[in-house]
């Protein structure tokens, strides 16, 4: 072995030292913002052979606090839950509730019912900067082991744009930092102590951590949960369509079938009925027995860029204080339910 080979290992070694310090002393500072998310109830998950979400059956997530009340986590933590409770790293236990939720880029952000004195707060940081091979790192509650750590890189993006409407637009980062179940949710920081990407799932054959996991982008985030009015309508919907349209007969081409509902969230109050049979059909499994809603306010729902847009302006114009009507089928019958 040479003088330069030599000379080279050992500037690796003192770079990788250095770059382990530096995590060390980030984590220090920004870990004390990550939460864990607790529901009460189980979450229905969609699992295949090489994909799976990443919130335990016990209902176990992770987020962080961008705000004394504010706290952004994976939408599928926290789907429709009927008791929502957010732990500190310092052990407080505070409740919470659900204040905006994006099924298909799997962001929420949900509130507590009173500030967390002295919280520690991280910022969102500009993910369109990160590039491949850049340093990141994951805090979460992976299996519920309680708050650790995991490092990786940057190792490509994942993007789909469908339209201008906010339900299916993504913003994938992909990392092979270790994430497992009860990561979701989580942050993934950049060398800055900036949150670039919110944990969502992984791909993996065994459904623990296999290398390659994904992240909603920062700037997704910011943009739909921090910059935008959107509420949350309080349940679990999944779009029917196709041939599963067909199979719940429904009138017209779409329809959002409702799993799970909150009983003090605007579709609860409205009187919306949830299901009460999981069942499985080819690898999806659903919750049947529930209202399918056909429309918002007269809009009939479909997946159709167009009316998605003219659904997001209906939502985001709704306060308190908005009257108005959805359009449901109800054990085959098509009844409307008014907003109270």
């Amino acid at each position: 072995m040479n003088k330069i080979t030599i000379s080279f290992i050992t500037l690796l070694l003192f770079v990788t030292s250095l770059s382990a310090q530096d995590i060390s002393k980030i984590y220090e500072k920004v870990s004390p913002a990550v939460v864990a998310i607790f529901t009460e109830e189980n979450t229905v998950i969609t699992e295949s052979s090489s994909n799976s979400q990443t919130v335990t059956s016990g209902g176990l997530g992770s987020g962080f606090m961008v705000t004394n009340r504010l706290i952004v986590t994976a939408a599928h933590v926290v789907k429709a839950p009927k008791s929502l409770m957010v732990q500190f790293a310092d052990g407080e236990v505070i409740p919470a509730k659900v204040i905006s939720s994006y099924q298909t880029p799997d962001i929420a952000l949900i509130g507590l019912t009173r500030e967390k004195n002295n919280a520690t707060l991280v910022s969102l940081g500009d993910s369109n900067k990160m590039k491949i091979g850049q340093q990141v790192f994951v805090v979460g509650v992976p299996l519920g082991v309680g708050f650790s750590m995991s490092s990786g890189y940057v190792s490509g993006f994942r993007r789909q744009t469908l339209g201008k409407n906010p339900f299916t637009n993504t913003d994938f980062i992909q990392t092979d930092a270790a994430i497992n179940q009860g990561n979701s949710g989580g942050p993934m920081f950049n060398l800055n102590g900036e949150v670039v990407g919110i944990v969502s799932h992984i791909t993996s054959k065994s459904g623990g951590s296999d290398g390659i996991g994904f992240a909603s982008s920062s700037n997704l985030a910011a943009k739909l949960l921090l910059d935008n009015k959107m509420p949350w309508f309080g349940a679990d919907l999944y779009s029917l369509s196709g041939k599963e349209a067909k199979i719940f007969n429904l009138p017209q081409p779409n329809g959002l079938l409702v799993q799970r509902v909150v009983v003090s969230s605007i579709l609860g109050n409205m009187g919306v009925r949830e299901g009460d049979t999981e069942v499985s059909i080819g690898k999806q499994k659903l919750i049947l027995g529930g209202d399918i809603i056909l429309a918002f306010n007269g809009i009939e729902y479909n997946t159709v860029d167009e009316t998605l847009v003219k659904l997001a302006k209906f939502a985001n114009s709704i306060d308190k204080d908005t009257k108005f009507e959805i359009t449901i089928l109800r054990e085959g019958k098509v009844i409307t339910l008014q907003s109270k």
